[in-house]
C-alpha cells in the first residue's frame, strides 16, 4: 500500500511543471505595455503634437521579446513593460517595427534582472485551421486575468492598420469582454499564440485577428538583420469576367486571368518588365481566376495579393505566366521592398519628422497621406482636390519624372508674403526656372534667384508667385523664428 501511495505521489510530481517554468497563462505570458508617444504636427512640421499615452497588452516571446502591434508603438518616446498582477515595471524600447504588417517587438532597455523570472514565453501556432476555439486574454484593472472565448471561422485579406495595405486576416465570432486601457489583445489557441486581435465589432461580435503565420514571417525577418519587410509588387489589377473584355484580350473563355491596369515605376513588377494590359494567369504555379483569386491549399479561395506579399519575402523570385497581345509568356520577377519614403506620396510617416522648406513664410512640403488626413475621416472629399487626385494617381507623376510631389501647404504671414496669405494646396512645378522633383531639388533651386527675385511656378491659383530674395532672407533669419518659434527653416532628412 505504501508503495502504491509513493508511486502516485511520484507521478503527480512528474506531471507538475518544472521549477521556474509555468504553464502559459495571462499572468505568466502577457504583459502590460505602457507607452508615451509624441508625433509631429503635419500642418506645422517643425512642431510636435501634445504627448499622449497608450496602454496595450504584449505577448511574451522567447529571448525576453514582447510582441505588440505597430499601431501601439507608433511615435513612442518612452516605453514600460508592466506585470499586471504585481505592478513591477521595467523600461523598454522598440527593437523592430513594421507599420504595414502592423507588428513590433519590444525589448528591455536595461538589465532585466529577475523581471521575467517565473514567466513562460509563448510559442506560435502557425497551423491554425477554421473552427478552432480561441481565447482572447486581458486583465482587469487590478491585474485579475480575463478570458473571452471566440471561434475562428473565416479567412480573408484585409487591412491591419494602414487602410491601403491588405494581408491575411482571420475572423472569429464571439463576444469579447472589454476592459479599459487594453489597446492590443493576444489571441491564444491551446496555450500557443494564434495572433493579435486588431479590431472588434461589438454589434456583430466579429474579431479581426492578425494571424500567427504573419507574426512568424515578421519574427524571422527580425532575427536576420537588417530588417527588410515584405515585398512591394506594384501593380493594379482588374477582373476579366466580362466576355467582351476577354475576347478583346484574346483570352480563352474557360481560363481565368486578371488584367494589369497599371504598373508603378520602380517597383518589382515594373523592373521585371510587367506591362499595363498584361493578363496574369499564374503566380508561382497557382492559377489565378478571372476575379484575381487563387485556391490556397490551407485556407481556400484567397486574393492573389497574398501570393505577392503574404507568402513572399523581399529577394524571392515570383514566377509569372501571363498573356500579352494574345501570346503566352513566362516572366521571373525579383521581389523588391519599397519603403514609405520611396512612394511619390508617403502612405505613412511615423517616428520621423516631416520634410519641409520655408522661404520667407512660404511653407513647402512633400505630400504625404497623413497631411491629407488632417481634413478628417472624409479627407477624400474635403482636402484640396488636386492633392487628393495626385495621391490616387501617383503613377502619372512618377512617369513624368517626379520623385516626390512638392506643394505649398500654407503661407505664414510675414513681410515677404503680403498678399499671399490665403495660398495653400498648390503643386510646385518650377522654382527659379528649375524643375522641382522633390524638396532637395527645391532647396537647390532657391539658392539661385534671378535678379534678386524668387519665381515659383505652380499648377493652380496665381500660376506664378514672386518673392523678394533679400526680404525672404531677412524674414527667415529674424521675423519667422521670433514670431513662430521656428528653430530650423528646413528639414530634408
Amino acid at each position: 500500500m505504501k508503495f502504491r501511495l509513493l508511486s502516485a505521489a511520484l507521478l503527480l510530481l512528474l506531471a507538475l511543471p518544472s521549477q521556474g517554468t509555468a504553464a502559459p497563462s495571462p499572468e505568466t505570458s502577457i504583459l502590460r505595455v505602457n507607452i508615451t508617444s509624441q508625433g509631429f504636427n503635419f500642418a506645422l512640421p517643425w512642431q510636435k503634437q501634445r504627448p499622449s499615452t497608450r496602454r496595450g497588452l504584449g505577448a511574451l516571446l522567447p529571448g525576453n521579446r514582447v510582441l505588440v502591434t505597430a499601431e501601439l508603438a507608433q511615435d513612442a518616446n518612452y516605453i514600460e513593460l508592466e506585470q499586471a498582477a504585481s505592478g513591477k515595471r521595467i523600461t523598454a524600447r522598440v527593437e523592430a517595427v513594421d507599420y504595414e504588417i502592423n507588428l513590433a517587438t519590444i525589448v528591455p532597455d536595461e538589465d532585466a534582472g529577475s523581471f521575467f523570472q517565473g514567466m513562460e514565453p509563448l510559442e506560435l501556432d502557425v497551423a491554425l485551421k477554421p473552427k478552432a476555439a480561441l481565447e482572447v486574454w486581458q486583465f482587469e484593472s487590478n491585474g485579475t486575468p480575463v478570458s473571452s472565448s471566440v471561434e475562428f471561422n473565416r479567412v480573408d485579406l484585409g487591412p491591419y492598420f494602414l487602410e491601403d495595405q491588405f494581408f491575411l486576416i482571420f475572423q472569429a465570432n464571439g463576444a469579447v469582454q472589454y476592459r479599459s486601457g487594453t489597446f492590443t489583445l493576444p489571441v491564444i489557441h491551446q496555450g500557443k499564440l494564434a495572433g493579435m486581435l486588431v479590431r472588434y465589432n461589438s454589434r456583430d461580435q466579429v474579431s479581426d485577428i492578425l494571424p500567427a503565420t504573419m507574426v512568424d514571417r515578421f519574427l524571422k525577418d527580425v532575427a536576420t538583420p537588417p530588417y527588410e519587410g515584405l515585398p512591394s509588387f506594384g501593380v493594379r489589377m482588374s477582373p476579366t469576367l466580362d466576355p467582351q473584355l476577354r475576347s478583346f484580350l484574346q483570352l480563352d473563355a474557360a481560363n481565368g486571368g486578371v488584367l494589369v491596369t497599371d504598373v508603378t515605376p520602380g517597383f518589382s513588377a515594373a523592373v521585371a518588365g510587367v506591362e499595363q494590359g498584361d493578363v496574369i494567369l499564374e503566380m508561382n504555379g497557382h492559377k489565378i481566376d478571372a476575379r484575381g483569386s487563387y485556391e490556397d491549399p490551407d485556407y481556400g479561395l484567397l486574393g492573389s495579393g497574398h501570393l505577392a506579399r503574404g507568402k513572399a519575402q523581399a529577394g524571392d523570385i515570383m514566377k509569372l505566366v501571363l498573356v500579352r497581345h494574345g501570346q503566352r509568356r513566362e516572366l521571373e520577377v525579383p521581389l523588391l521592398r519599397k519603403q514609405a519614403q520611396d512612394y511619390l506620396v508617403d502612405p505613412y510617416v511615423f517616428d520621423r519628422q516631416p520634410r519641409y522648406v520655408i522661404l520667407g513664410g512660404v511653407l513647402f512640403q512633400e505630400l504625404t497621406l497623413p497631411f491629407l488626413q488632417l481634413a478628417g475621416k472624409e479627407w477624400r472629399d474635403r482636402a484640396a482636390f488636386r492633392l487628393v487626385y495626385a495621391q490616387a494617381n501617383q503613377d502619372e507623376y512618377l512617369k513624368a519624372g517626379r520623385k516626390k510631389l512638392v506643394f505649398i501647404s500654407g503661407v505664414l504671414p510675414a513681410p515677404c508674403t503680403l498678399g499671399y496669405e490665403r495660398l495653400a494646396g498648390l503643386i510646385v512645378n518650377q522654382v527659379n526656372g528649375k524643375e522641382i522633383t522633390d524638396l532637395a531639388s527645391l532647396a537647390e533651386a532657391i539658392k539661385a534667384p534671378r535678379d534678386g527675385i524668387h519665381r515659383i511656378d505652380v499648377v493652380d491659383g496665381p500660376r506664378t508667385i514672386y518673392l523678394d530674395e533679400a526680404q525672404a532672407k531677412q524674414d527667415n533669419a529674424e521675423f519667422l523664428p521670433s514670431r513662430y518659434r521656428i528653430t530650423a527653416m528646413e528639414n530634408l532628412k
